[in-house]
């Protein structure tokens, strides 16, 4: 199968695509009765041709080779509270072994840090890649489901009373118009990079 390639990007010339592989990671939270809340992550790999894993099982094209992911219970503070895996399709039998390790993120706070901890607890032989590989999107997908309710709440601050979201995005940087409207004690003015006589720019 061979689609053109996006109006604006391909010359004039035919130039087409044919699919390889395709990749969905997608994400759904929940609100849930006891006062916490709940997010399913899953990615799902697929091929356009039959694969045949050398020690592991025959895939037929289309048909999912990963189908897995994680379910995570957080709080109000974004604080992780429960965490499981599961796994419908991998190549090995023993691939939901890999999720084990994410126990280690119980109690963890997805906030700025986060990213590197995982890398941390995660990474290398200790768990699955593509279990790894959710959470990061993952943590910023938890951050939007709170969008309603931390809009209509006080902003959350760190130990200086500083409100958390400064510095955590583009929008939100601290040098940023956004900052200097909404929270103008914390604004910090954008500095010009200066550079040594003598020395080229890096």
């Amino acid at each position: 199968m061979t689609t053109p390639t996006s109006k604006g990007v391909a010359p004039k010339s035919a130039v087409t695509r044919e699919v390889l592989h395709t990749r969905k990671i997608d994400f759904t939270a929940y609100q849930r009765s006891d006062g916490l809340f709940e997010i399913e992550g899953r990615v799902v790999d697929r091929k356009t041709v039959d694969f045949h894993h050398r020690e592991g099982r025959s895939v037929p094209a289309g048909d999912a080779i990963h189908d897995m992911g994680v379910r995570l219970v957080y709080d109000l503070d974004l604080v992780v509270r429960e965490i499981e895996t599961f796994t419908d399709y991998a190549p090995f039998s023993h691939c939901p072994e890999g999720g084990r390790a994410l126990q280690t993120l119980v109690g963890l706070r997805m906030s700025k840090g986060w990213n590197s901890e995982v890398r941390s607890r995660l990474s290398g032989a200790r768990s699955c890649t593509h279990l790894m590989e959710i959470l990061t999107p993952m943590a910023t997908a938890v951050f939007q489901s709170l969008g309603f309710l931390l809009i209509k709440g006080p902003d959350r601050v760190d130990e200086n009373g500083k409100p958390r979201q400064i510095d955590g995005c583009y929008a939100y940087a601290a040098d940023g118009p956004l900052v200097l409207k909404r929270w103008p004690q914390f604004h910090r003015p954008a500095t010009a990079p200066t550079h040594s006589s003598g020395s080229a720019p890096e």
